[in-house]
């Protein structure tokens, strides 16, 4: 069976009250990774606890693949505003496997108006009462037409909205310490649920990235030509937390960073308090909780800041409502155990918040255009930018695919001058293998010409800036120091010019040496590369072959595996970070420790013997391909890494973009829930009325499933997906379990229980 990974990096928008809806799709994607996590628990490992409503839908789809094992896996989380509070939450769950179920009372009882409010700003009935008039404008007269509707409608929706608007006024009616509490509280509670392993695999890294905006500004020393410094205040802020795929034990950090961080990315202008450490340590002291690693977590968030609690933060939307950038940061440092589906996935609770045709018949009064362009436009603004990039990527990786496959006849053509009949006369062997490899990189420097210099000097700079990365990083020393240390010795030792690779003697000069030592990625690329030479003679191949290649192909995923890992700075010893820390003074043993935690002489032996292996079995016309392929990548290497060079190391595969919001989901849309309840009252509503986060939340889960099912659908070859007919039926079944699942825990929304159950029924005949 061929195994496959659909990768997911989430990132969540913004939206208030939206955020209960949120937490009803992000509880599908975790549902869904526990329903994958589930297919690959070990038989002799503890019991798992038993999985319910469209969990086991999931498990079902999965299971059913003819021939596929696919692997769903959420590896990057990046959210602002309401989408950071629950990716802060999903991320703990999938991280930790902690249970999303046990905070939905929080949400539904939580996230109210009332809840919410600040005692000290609550006003007594009659209080304010030369207030009333313009209490009576907004609801009569100030609000859509929506809004004024459901203010007549509902009797709670009315009451709790005039007490917020008679809440003190030019200070924030919500109150942040109840707001932290909330999160404590949530947090806490998904520590009591059902435990399950983690749903992001040991030996793979996981992000979470959340935007807040740093009211006041950390100074930014910036050179320019002239004058040579500037210094300018920087106010947008990434809170990012990362959990190295080193196989211990998994934790994403600890709880009072993650309430912090999730306090501050929510902290909407106007409604809430600007954030404070202050704010945590209160809560802390008042459950009597600790918080180990306080400072050190204040120093990486706020570096510089003298008094990082006198920092004001506010919500991450003001200046970045949908952050794709941190989470493409992210991608360069994804291993590659086997093939993989990268997907972004973006939920949008409210795309197109307002309609562009709104009011254009005259021009915007005074107070619209304030809160037009202090609120609503930067958080509405597109992401036409974040979808180029991504397009700008894919687009490279169809040239250099475009590139590789022009260069194979030349490549074959100089592999036959240098080796010949012996690729097919003569079973591959460890030595034959290492042999061929020598001569062949020995070949394409030769044959590149002048090319080669320009080359070398670019993979020498590459593998330096990678030394440079991760002796800084296990040394705890500047990185441009560290550069410039190492530098100096490589140049005073003779080991930098790339010419010495094409003298006479040249495989067994300093410089070729350095880089066996050293020179971790080409490795890495040589090995992807192969990797994508087996996709490419898949095309078109009999089954026979086809399953030959699959069996080479998940061995290579295996063989690469280890070399990625080897790059994590986590796995370095105490003797190699202490060598790092003196890499100022001497760098010559810091690259001497680095090249022994390394090993990569042991592992090219390691890989050279089960390279062998995979290709033993191969018939001499496929064998040859790959070999071809293996031996070869020297010189596809010297004309795309120039290409390459300035992105990561994977960039020959594309990238997928996917929404989800109630406006892609039409499986159940003449029963009415693309009309979310927290979108009335400018994206406050779902805090004034319980019904109404009843109702956004149960949607926001029928609207996950949906979804989720789509983008396991998407992930499979087109042979393997499910009919129209029978993609119906999935989706149906998961409806079901999710309503038959809430049914007991949303006493209020009878009315939608009424109408989704007559929409599932009249489906039934074709069940």
């Amino acid at each position: 069976m061929q195994t496959k990974e659909l990768r997911l990096a989430l990132v969540c928008y913004g939206g208030v009250s939206l955020a209960v809806y949120m937490h009803g799709l992000t509880k599908e994607v975790w549902k869904l990774a526990r329903a994958s996590m589930r297919r690959h628990h070990p038989v002799d490992a503890p019991p798992l606890p038993p999985a319910r409503d469209s969990e086991m839908v999931y498990q079902a789809l999965l299971d059913a693949i003819p021939g596929l094992d696919l692997r769903v896996i959420c590896d990057i989380v990046a959210g602002a505003s309401a989408g950071g509070i629950n990716g802060v939450l999903l991320a703990r769950a999938l991280v930790e496997g902690h249970d999303l179920d046990q905070i939905r009372t929080l949400w539904l009882d939580g996230a109210d108006s009332d809840r919410l409010l600040d005692p000290a700003a609550a006003s007594r009935p009659l209080s304010k009462l030369w207030a009333i008039p313009l209490v009576w404008w907004v609801r009569r007269r100030g609000l859509a037409a929506e809004d004024r509707a459901e203010v007549a409608a509902h009797a709670e929706v009315q009451k709790k909205l005039s007490r917020f608007m008679r809440s003190r006024w030019f200070k924030p009616p919500f109150s942040g310490g109840a707001f932290s509490e909330l999160l404590f509280d949530a947090f806490m509670a998904m520590q009591t649920g059902e435990q399950t392993p983690p749903l992001v695999p040991r030996l793979h890294p996981f992000d979470l990235f959340v935007t807040v905006t740093d009211y006041h500004g950390a100074p930014q020393r910036l050179a320019i030509h002239s004058p040579a410094l500037v210094t300018e205040p920087e106010h947008r802020l990434v809170i990012g937390f990362t959990c190295p795929g080193d196989g211990e034990e998994r934790h994403v950090g600890e709880t009072p960073e993650l309430v912090f961080a999730a306090r501050a990315t929510a902290s909407f202008p106007g409604a809430f308090p600007p954030a404070r450490v202050g704010e945590i340590d209160t809560l802390l002291h008042r459950h009597a909780a600790g918080w180990p690693g306080r400072e050190a977590f204040l120093a990486r968030i706020l570096p510089g800041r003298a008094e990082p609690e006198r920092v004001d933060l506010i919500d991450g939307a003001v200046l970045d409502n949908r952050p794709f950038g941190p989470a493409l940061a992210a991608l360069g440092r994804r291993p590659a155990h086997r093939e993989v589906d990268r997907r972004f996935v973006y939920l949008d609770p409210k795309p197109g918040m307002h309609d562009p045709g709104e009011g254009q018949d005259q021009p915007p009064g005074f107070f619209a255009t304030i809160l037009r362009s202090l609120a609503d436009i930067p958080r509405q603004q597109p992401i036409r930018d974040s979808l180029d990039t991504i397009a700008a990527l894919s687009n490279r990786a169809r040239r250099l695919r475009h590139i590789v496959i022009g260069m194979i006849p030349q490549v074959d053509a100089a592999i036959d001058a240098a080796i010949g009949m012996r690729l097919l006369l003569f079973s591959p062997t460890v030595a034959r293998l290492a042999d061929w490899r020598s001569r062949m990189n020995s070949e394409a420097a030769r044959g590149a010409g002048f090319a080669y210099g320009a080359y070398g000097r670019l993979k020498m700079a590459t593998v330096m800036d990678a030394l440079a990365a991760r002796i800084a990083a296990a040394g705890g020393l500047p990185e441009e120091a560290v550069r410039r240390a190492l530098w100096r010795h490589v140049n005073a030792a003779g080991l930098a010019p790339p010419e010495a690779a094409t003298a006479k003697g040249g495989a067994g000069s300093a410089h070729v040496l350095f880089l066996r030592q050293h020179d971790l990625d080409f490795r890495i690329r040589r090995l992807r590369f192969l990797i994508r030479r087996v996709n490419m003679a898949l095309v078109g191949t009999d089954d026979v072959n086809a399953a030959r290649l699959g069996v080479v192909k998940a061995g290579l995923h295996d063989i690469l595996g280890p070399h990625v890992v080897r790059s994590h700075v986590h796995r370095l010893g105490a003797e190699t970070r202490a060598a790092c820390a003196l890499a100022l003074e001497d760098p010559a043993a810091a690259l001497t420790a680095m090249s022994e935690a390394l090993d990569l002489r042991a592992l090219d032996e390691t890989s050279d013997t089960r390279l062998v292996a995979l290709m033993s079995g191969l018939p001499r016309r496929l064998r040859r391909d790959l070999l071809s392929g293996y031996l070869g990548f020297p010189f596809f290497d010297i004309a795309i890494l120039p290409l390459i060079a300035d992105g990561g190391m994977d960039e020959l595969d594309e990238i997928k973009v996917d929404r989800v919001s109630p406006d892609d989901c039409m499986a159940l849309a003449g029963v009415g829930g693309r009309q979310l309840k927290g979108a009335l009252f400018r994206a406050f509503g779902a805090f004034f009325s319980r019904a109404y986060r009843e109702h956004d939340y149960l949607w926001g889960r029928l609207h996950g499933a949906e979804r989720m099912i789509d983008l396991v659908v998407s992930s499979l070859p087109e042979r393997n997906q499910p009919t129209a007919e029978t993609l119906v039926g999935i989706r149906r079944e998961a409806f079901r379990a999710i309503v038959a699942a809430e049914r007991p825990h949303l006493k209020d929304i009878e009315e939608t229980f009424a109408a989704l159950d007559a929409a599932l029924d009249a489906e039934r005949p074709g069940d």
